[in-house]
This record gives structure tokens, sequence and C-alpha cells, in this order.
């Protein structure tokens, strides 16, 4: 039932939100991934890179939406992993691979051209998507992100699990340790 609840909430907000929302050349779309961390394979759509701090079966979803005044909303929900634990978590520009690496960097509004970005005037969640989590005594979290901005043509393509809470000081702005798990998102 909750499967059909998403499919039929996502058909509903298509319908009603996104019309007109951005360019004509490539509209804003809404984005939906629901999977089970795995290891790599080409078919995963979500994988772990640290079996320790992201089990394999553990859970994730995401949703991200375009709204009619020009904004983007991303929701992510996480169901097991270690608990009372904080995740830092990014939009990335490209899709999960074989290497935690291979997601590239956090997707940007407006592109740092020093990368990778630690200038806070580029890293920081106005430019960027940050849903950092802090897990419960089960494992679980959920967080949202709104920025003031959609995607267009230049798409992010993941969501990446980092192993802290992600910084904002000078030098530093982003960055959120290793990269524990990926999950692949049409944004």
């Amino acid at each position: 039932m909750k499967t059909f609840s998403a499919a039929a909430a996502a058909a509903l907000l298509t319908a009603v939100l996104l019309p007109g929302t951005a360019s004509a050349a490539e509209p804003a779309h809404l984005a939906y991934t629901s999977a089970k961390f795995e290891k790599y394979s080409a078919k995963a759509k979500a994988v772990t890179y640290n079996a320790e701090l992201v089990k394999a079966g553990a859970h994730v979803t995401v949703l991200s939406i375009p709204t009619i005044d020009g904004k983007t909303t991303v929701g992510i929900r996480v169901k097991g992993l270690v608990a009372n634990r904080v995740y830092g978590t990014h939009v990335h520009v490209k899709k999960c691979g074989a290497l935690p690496a291979d997601a590239g960097p956090h997707y940007q509004n407006v592109a740092d051209p020093v990368q990778p970005s630690v200038d806070p005037k580029y890293a920081n969640p106005q430019n960027e998507i940050w849903l950092d989590l802090t897990t419960d005594e089960r494992g679980n979290a959920y967080t949202t992100a709104t920025v003031a901005w959609q995607f267009t043509e230049r798409h992010a393509q993941s969501v990446v699990l980092h192993a802290e809470k992600t910084s904002s000081h000078e030098g530093h702005a982003g960055t959120a340790g290793a990269r524990l798990a990926c999950a692949n998102v049409d944004f």
C-alpha cells in the first residue's frame, strides 16, 4: 500500500505542480528512488561502500519535487543504518559507481570554478542540497531540504551518505568525511 501511495502522490504532484515550472527545453521533473543498499553491481540502485556503517539490506528512499514557485524539495528516508549516528548527506553530480569517488562532486546550482569545492560561497546549503541525517535508536531517519532553484538540463544523478556531519567553515565547507554509500536518483 505504501508503494501505491507514493506512486499515486508522485502522479498527482507531477500533474498538479509541474506544468510550466522550468525551461521549455528541459522541464523539471519529479524524481523517486527506493532501494536496498547492496554491494556494487551495474544494476544496483543503492550501493554500500562501508558494510559496517551502511549494511547491505538497509533501505533508502529519495523523493525530489520541483514546485510551481521555482523551488525544489528533496526528502530522504533511511531504515536500518547504525543507531544514533550522524550521516552527512548530499546530492552529487554523477551516478554511483564501483568506487565511492565515482559519484563526483556535490551538485551545485552555481558551480564553483575550483574543485573540489570548499569555498562557503559555493559549498553551502542554498547552492547545494544538504540532507544530513541523525538516526534514531532503530537506525532510521528522515529529513528534507528545500532550495530556491530547480534542476534543468544539468541534472544531478545521486545522493551520497558520508561519515560525518557536513562542515560549513572556510576551507572545509561542504566536506563530510568518507563516502559510505550512494543511491542513484534521476533528478
